[in-house]
C-alpha cells in the first residue's frame, strides 16, 4: 500500500510555511503522493449532517483552497504525487476545473491525480451559487465536459448546462490524469466503476469497505471494464488518542493496525491526514513516519 499525506491546508496548519516544509519533507522521506480537500465554509447552522456524524471540525474554520496549496508544493517538490481528495466537481464550472487542474499538472511535471466527488453540504452549493437539486446530472456533466477537454482539439462540447464553441484549449495535461471518484450510495459506487480509475473511499469499518469495493468491482465488470486496473485510495483522518476507537481514534499502534487490515482488504494508497491531531509541523511529520513505520 502507497502512503500518502494531506497537504497542509487547514486550521493551525493553513500557513505557507506549513505547506513548503511538510511537502519537503515528505518527498525527502519517501511517501508516495501529496493531497488536498475542498471545504469552502462552516455553516452556524449547517442544514445537512455531517459525514461520519458529530459537527464540522473545528479546524475547518481556516481552509485554504486546493489549487493553490497544491501549486506551492508542487513548485517546493519535484517527483511526490499530487492529488485533490476530493474536489466538489460542481462547483466549478468545466472549463474553468479543467484549465486548473491541467495546470497544476501541466507545472508539476504529469504529477497529478484527480479527485473528485459531489459534496454533502447544501449550505456550500447555495454560497456558489449552484442547484442542490439533479447535482447527479450536472457531476456527470462535469465528467464528460473534461474527458472532451482533456482528450479532444478542437474541443467541442454541448450539453444544456454548458456549450463549448469548438475551440483550442490548451495546454491538454502532459497525460490524461487518474480519476478517482468520491461516493459511498449505491448510485456513487456503480459510476465509479462505470467510469473511473478508483474509488477515494474514507476510513470505514473494513466489512463496510469490502462490501462497497465489491459493488464497484461489480460495475466496472458490467461496463466492460477491467476491476483489476481499478485503485482504492483511502483517506483516513484520525486523532491520536489513549481512549479511541479505530479508524477514527486511538494509539499509533492501533491506528497503524487498522490501516494494515485495510490494506490486506485492497486498499491500494493511503492518504494519511494528521492535521486534526498533531501539534506542529514536525509532530505531523513525526506521527506520519510512526504509522508508516507500522504498516
Amino acid at each position: 500500500m502507497d502512503v500518502g499525506l494531506a497537504v497542509p491546508q487547514y486550521g493551525r496548519f493553513a500557513t505557507l510555511r506549513s505547506t513548503l516544509d511538510v511537502a519537503r519533507a515528505a518527498e525527502e522521506m519517501g511517501f508516495a503522493g501529496l493531497w488536498a480537500g475542498d471545504r469552502l465554509m462552516t455553516p452556524l447552522r449547517s442544514k445537512d449532517r455531517y459525514p461520519g456524524g458529530g459537527g464540522i471540525p473545528e479546524a475547518h474554520r481556516v481552509f485554504l483552497d486546493p489549487f493553490a496549496v497544491l501549486s506551492v508544493a508542487a513548485s517546493a517538490t519535484s517527483t511526490i504525487g499530487l492529488g485533490t481528495s476530493a474536489l466538489n466537481a460542481c462547483w466549478y464550472p468545466p472549463p474553468v476545473l479543467a484549465r486548473s487542474l491541467t495546470t497544476i499538472d501541466h507545472l508539476s511535471g504529469g504529477r497529478l491525480a484527480v479527485g473528485l466527488g459531489l459534496g454533502w453540504s447544501s449550505d456550500e452549493y447555495a454560497a456558489v451559487g449552484v442547484p442542490w437539486h439533479d447535482r447527479a446530472k450536472r457531476y456527470e456533466a462535469t465528467l464528460d465536459a473534461l474527458e472532451a477537454i482533456w482528450t479532444t482539439d478542437p474541443v467541442w462540447f454541448e450539453h444544456e448546462l454548458w456549450t463549448i464553441a469548438p475551440s483550442h484549449i490548451e495546454p491538454k495535461p502532459a497525460r490524461r490524469p487518474p480519476l478517482y471518484l468520491a461516493g459511498f450510495s449505491g448510485p456513487a459506487l456503480r459510476r465509479i466503476g462505470r467510469r473511473a480509475d478508483g474509488w477515494l473511499t474514507a476510513a470505514l469499518p473494513i466489512p463496510v469497505l469490502t462490501a462497497m469495493w465489491r459493488t464497484v468491482c461489480e460495475s466496472a465488470e458490467q461496463a466492460g471494464r477491467d476491476p483489476g486496473a481499478l485503485r482504492m485510495v483511502m483517506r483516513c483522518n484520525p486523532v491520536i488518542t489513549d481512549q479511541g476507537s479505530p479508524p477514527r481514534s486511538g494509539t499509533v499502534a492501533e491506528i497503524a493496525a487498522y490501516l494494515a487490515t485495510a490494506a490486506e482488504a485492497g486498499v491500494h494508497e493511503l492518504i494519511l491526514d494528521l492535521q486534526l491531531t498533531a501539534t506542529s509541523d514536525q509532530h505531523l511529520l513525526e506521527l506520519a513516519a510512526d504509522i508508516r513505520s507500522r504498516l
